[in-house]
């Protein structure tokens, strides 16, 4: 199964506690690791804004994929929320099987 890398940002440390606790206990990502001191500034609702926020970057793969975007989803505080991913097409090939071995087959 193809690993992914997915990106997605919070409001706060709480809600990526959070999402990162469900995703690891339900063996939906590998690794999720928490960015803190991300400043976003973006186009909402016609309006240029701007936020303090983290960087959740997971390790997941194809498989889980759509799972993960749910438990994100669900735990989520933003309307729309950021959750962007790209196929690793490339790595460490001892760290890549981790992560596949690390994420169960639902």
């Amino acid at each position: 199964m193809k690993p992914y890398l997915l990106f997605s940002t919070v409001s706060s440390k709480k809600e990526a506690q959070k999402i990162a606790s469900v995703l690891i206990h339900q063996k939906l990502a590998a690794c999720v690791n928490m960015i803190p001191n991300v400043h976003s500034f973006f186009r909402w609702q016609g309006a240029i804004d701007h936020a303090a926020e983290l960087l959740l970057i997971i390790k997941t793969n194809e498989r889980h994929l759509k799972q993960v975007e749910k438990a994100i989803r669900k735990y989520h505080s933003y309307q729309v929320p950021e959750i962007i991913g790209w196929p690793i097409t490339w790595g460490h090939k001892p760290y890549l099987a981790w992560i596949s071995d690390s994420v169960s087959f639902h």
